[in-house]
């Protein structure tokens, strides 16, 4: 691992002004009255079969939620809570990207970047955005504070229109965000983190650009070829289940691949297909992704219990208000058509330093304590591509790791960055 200077960031003067103007968000009314008009005119399809969940999500309670989102929920008020932070728009190599800032209180603010996944919107950073960026004011160190940028990913939430550019996919995305934080807004060096897709563009940072980085945090440790192949949809690479497994291990077998592999199908084989649909049915498009964050959640049955009916419309407004869940879909079909090659062939992949948490609602068959999961990732293949600074894993907490329990992540996160920040 190559060592890093050790000079401050020029942006890290409070005397220089940020380099762009800020545009607090704001969604026409015309959208928002198309939305009511078309949650109005749902067209329902007849009952048929139990409403247990089994068959995707239950009826009764997208029915609420769609009555709630026409005629209950307040997407003003929404806004003005998202307001409460600083918003651009620029334009990354023909890339258009929003993103959402928090600027560190504190002696020596490092940038920090961090990145979502699907279906997240840079909205599920929210609960994090605060600690990290003014830690003194939430019982934290002020020499810990983060200048925290958080984008939409290309493609998500208001960085779109993506027409110059269908192709976006992580490892391109890493190269966005590079340019964004070095380019635009003229880091010499900075922070980075991420979950879901999102730690896969974190990794990619960490392996092509290690050497402008502090470290990086990250919800999970897939290897970058994680989309590469032709069975890329399928977790298991084709494998079946094991015979003579304990019934319990076979029953998380079937779990977790009941849990991913509708979507990973569909958007990976064909995203186009899907989108036309989703984008002209909020019902329809609320349907998909309440799925997810239904069955990635750790929820105990419940749903409501981590997202309330104002949260689960709020992310999806984000996703009918930026016309984005085409596009957004589409990236898990650039990841596997576009393969990711690597920049260099050091070892470890990932040279930057990289911290990560993990969730126990996420531990793979056979696994039942954070001891066992961390010992099972340092004893398998995925774990010589990182540099480690550090590995957590929690009981509690789903794959909204941020929004699910922010408390955690965020000391994780100092903790990675603690001895890299000077």
């Amino acid at each position: 691992m190559t060592n890093h200077p050790n000079h401050p960031n020029h942006l890290n003067n409070p005397n220089r002004p940020f380099p762009l103007r800020p545009e607090p968000l704001h969604v026409p009314d015309e959208v928002l009255d198309d939305l009511r008009r078309r949650l109005l005119t749902t067209k329902w399809p007849p009952a048929a079969g139990p409403d247990d969940g089994t068959y995707g999500v239950r009826a009764d309670h997208l029915r609420e939620l769609v009555t709630y989102w026409a005629d209950g929920f307040d997407w003003r008020a929404a806004e003005r809570a998202i307001n409460a932070y600083e918003h651009y728009k620029v334009d990354v190599g023909g890339v258009p990207v929003h993103f959402m800032r928090k600027p560190g209180v504190g002696p020596d603010p490092v940038p920090l970047i961090l990145s979502h996944g699907w279906p997240w919107t840079f909205w599920h950073w929210s609960k994090v955005i605060d600690p990290l960026a003014d830690p003194a004011a939430h019982g934290g160190d002020p020499a810990e504070a983060f200048d925290v940028i958080v984008p939409s990913l290309p493609g998500f939430g208001f960085s779109t229109p993506l027409t110059s550019r269908p192709d976006m996919n992580f490892w391109k995305i890493a190269d966005v965000w590079h340019e964004l934080m070095t380019g635009v807004l003229g880091h010499d060096r900075y922070a980075a983190a991420g979950c879901d897709v999102g730690a896969l563009i974190t990794g990619q940072l960490g392996h092509k650009y290690a050497d402008e980085l502090y470290a990086i945090h990250i919800g999970s440790a897939q290897k970058l070829t994680m989309f590469n192949g032709d069975r890329a949809w399928d977790l298991s690479g084709g494998m079946p289940i094991p015979d003579g497994l304990p019934p319990e291990v076979h029953a998380r077998f079937v779990e977790l691949d009941r849990r991913f592999a509708v979507h990973l199908a569909a958007h990976v084989l064909a995203p186009a297909t899907l989108g036309y649909g989703l984008a002209d049915s909020p019902a329809g498009m609320l349907a998909w992704i309440l799925e997810r964050w239904t069955k990635w959640s750790d929820n105990h049955g419940d749903v409501e219990t981590v997202f309330t009916k104002d949260d689960l419309l709020t992310h999806a407004t984000i996703f009918w208000a930026g016309d984005a869940i085409g596009s957004s879909i589409r990236t898990y079909a650039n990841n596997n058509r576009y393969p990711w090659t690597p920049s260099h062939d050091r070892r470890p992949v990932v040279e930057a330093p990289t911290g990560i948490t993990f969730v126990g609602y996420e531990n793979p068959p056979g696994v039942t304590t954070g001891e066992q999961r961390i010992r099972g990732f340092l004893d398998g293949d995925r774990a010589a591509w990182y540099n480690h600074a550090d590995i957590t894993c929690h009981d509690r907490g789903g794959h909204f790791i941020p929004w699910e329990i922010p408390g955690e992540w965020v000391t994780d996160l100092r903790r990675t960055f603690r001895p890299y920040r000077h």
